[in-house]
């Protein structure tokens, strides 16, 4: 998502917390409370885990829980594979390809919508991440080339765009959504107002939004070879960014109206 101000949103999400992220039904998130609540005591540790008094050390998932995180990403995973090549795939799809019963899926995420919220979530948040890693390379001297060119490279590994892909405009994103998009928006520009100097003058922010979509696109018979393809364009996309003495190119550029419009569902423009 590419967004500046949230625009109108259904009242159901105005009202609802962020339940794509966490939800007290999520088996990982009430363990992930338990451990937060857990703190080192006065006793030492025992080696095995577990404090002085028995109880085990914040950060340590027990057995139950090591296994509700690993079933929670492995449900995340199946959800990316399954819903980027079939946008209309039912949820009962996915409970199928990550191996668990559906209602293991249920307990996790209520429906379809959520399950992508979160996927869409976490691709942001990725962006955020990787945004202000670029920034913090820009603010300690590194070559501005260097630092646009691997931080593209990290984000096209990311696959942060094929979710754009295949799910915008296909369900209502909340405004937490919709507040990570503009945080996301604004992180992008100043990182995109410190290296354009090494750019081609008519290179505007929202054209890396599509081309991070256009080499999303791209998809070989298997993961390493689709990685392979991948950074081959992206590699070729590189040089045409910086390249000078060469005629306008056609056409204007996307603006964010243009891209944040794909993200409402047609029944709500």
């Amino acid at each position: 998502m590419t967004t500046s101000d949230p625009p109108e949103v259904s009242e159901k999400y105005r009202n609802e917390s962020f339940c794509s992220i966490i939800t007290e039904r999520n088996d990982l998130f009430q363990s992930s409370a338990t451990l937060i609540r857990m703190t080192e005591e006065d006793h030492a540790p025992t080696g095995d885990g577990l404090t002085g008094g028995g109880r085990r050390r914040a950060g340590t998932l027990s057995g139950r829980q090591a296994e509700a995180a690993r079933n929670d990403r492995r449900i995340l995973e199946s959800a990316r594979a399954v819903f980027t090549a079939d946008p209309d795939a039912p949820i009962t799809a996915v409970a199928k390809h990550a191996g668990v019963g559906i209602s293991a899926l249920y307990t996790r995420y209520g429906s379809k919508e959520e399950l992508i919220r979160t996927l869409c979530t976490e691709a942001m948040q990725a962006i955020v991440r990787e945004t202000e890693r670029a920034l913090e390379e820009v603010g300690s001297g590194r070559d501005h080339w260097q630092v646009l060119a691997d931080f593209m490279r990290r984000l096209v590994d990311a696959d942060t765009s094929s979710m754009t892909l295949s799910m915008a405009g296909t369900f209502a994103p909340t405004p937490d959504m919709f507040a990570l998009a503009n945080r996301s928006s604004q992180l992008m520009g100043e990182l995109f107002a410190q290296v354009n100097d090494v750019l081609r003058p008519d290179v505007v922010l929202h054209d890396l939004s599509l081309i991070f979509e256009l080499v999303a696109a791209v998809r070989g018979p298997n993961a390493p070879r689709t990685q392979e393809l991948r950074h081959r364009y992206l590699a070729l996309i590189l040089d045409g960014l910086r390249a000078r003495d060469r005629g306008e190119l056609p056409g204007p550029p996307p603006g964010w109206q243009e891209l944040s419009d794909r993200w409402i569902p047609k029944a709500a423009s």
